[in-house]
């Protein structure tokens, strides 16, 4: 039996002690209830106190029995209370509940289902990054891995609504399935997209099928590692130096050159700008458009004006990147 429950089993064993020894009281001496509790607590715990009034026969009888069962329930209890807290479970109650504070007040963060060799590699780029996420498991290893790292997590099914509920799905600014199952991934993806029509989810595939199927529940993208593990062996087989370039700039850990996406938002100044007079408010390399019909630009000429719901695949230094992010005003965008 493990600490929680001892403590729980010792709790309730008082109660019945205490409950039973004041009905006792009230029943054989006809004492009234405050009366008949205070004889009990002090029975139970052998303060030494007298009793409240002097007792009849069968009245010591049942002390005797109330003094038997009540201390040896009360030992028990305590020992629990002593249990659970030396095994830290008190403090980890504690930090959850902190834990749980934090959550329901983070808005515009991801959602990390699952906490696997491809989730964690996720949660850790998240926290380079400086991203706001929250991770969703239920395997015991898993969380004693989670509860000593930084990562807000909550201990439960990512399948279940009211667990991405708890998540902040409703708020949030994306959810990521990892999960080893392709059909728990696609009811992740079919709850987390009725529950927030507008968030980007992205999901873990295994086959060519559960794409499909993952796609037609609503994923914006769907990943399979597999495939794009082979895929970049491949590149960097043959094209190792550009694989080493494309590595470098989409890293965010020191001042060399960086890729990021920006969305041009209605009453953003750069809407109705062309792709030159942006690039002589800022440094930074407009590489292509992504335009609101879904057409990609690539390499876009100076003329080509730009629109909102438009998105901008821009490279350059952090400070460049930020410069034109705050001339943009729109949000940053991962699509």
């Amino acid at each position: 039996m493990n600490s929680t429950r001892r403590l729980l089993w010792g709790i309730s064993a008082l109660v019945t002690i205490i409950t039973t020894g004041v009905i006792g009281y009230t029943v054989i001496e006809g004492w009234p209830f405050l009366e008949a509790l205070y004889m009990t607590i002090i029975t139970i715990t052998t303060v030494g106190y007298a009793e409240v009034h002097p007792l009849s026969g069968g009245g010591q009888v049942f002390t005797i029995f109330l003094i038997v069962s009540g201390v040896g329930g009360a030992l028990y209890t305590v020992s629990g209370i002593i249990e659970y807290i030396i095994e830290g479970n008190l403090g980890t109650t504690w930090g959850r509940r902190r834990m749980q504070n934090k959550i329901s007040k983070i808005k515009g963060h991801f959602i990390l289902c699952g906490f696997g060799r491809v989730g964690e590699s996720i949660a850790r780029t998240f926290h380079e990054e400086g991203m706001p996420f929250v991770v969703i498991d239920n395997k015991p290893g898993r969380i004693e891995e989670l509860e000593q790292s930084e990562y807000l997590y909550l201990e439960g099914d990512a399948t279940r609504d009211e667990v991405l509920k708890e998540a902040g799905v409703e708020r949030a600014r994306g959810l990521v399935a990892t999960l080893g199952s392709d059909a728990d991934n696609t009811y992740i993806t079919l709850s987390g997209r009725a529950m927030n029509p507008g968030i980007f989810i992205e999901s873990r595939a295994s086959s060519e099928q559960a794409e499909a199927k993952l796609k037609t529940a609503g994923a914006d993208r769907v990943v399979a590692p597999y495939r794009i593990g082979a895929r970049r062996m491949a590149m960097l087989a043959m094209r190792p130096k550009v694989v080493d370039f494309i590595d470098t700039i989409i890293r965010r850990s020191g001042p060399e050159l960086q890729m990021e996406n920006i969305a041009i938002e209605d009453g953003s100044t750069l809407a109705g700008q062309t792709v030159n007079e942006i690039r002589q408010c800022s440094d930074a390399n407009i590489l292509a458009i992504n335009k609101k019909n879904g057409d990609l630009l690539a390499n876009p000429s100076g003329e080509e004006k730009i629109s909102a719901g438009d998105s901008l695949i821009i490279m350059g230094t952090r400070g460049q990147l930020s410069s034109l992010e705050s001339i943009c005003e729109g949000a940053v965008s991962n699509d």
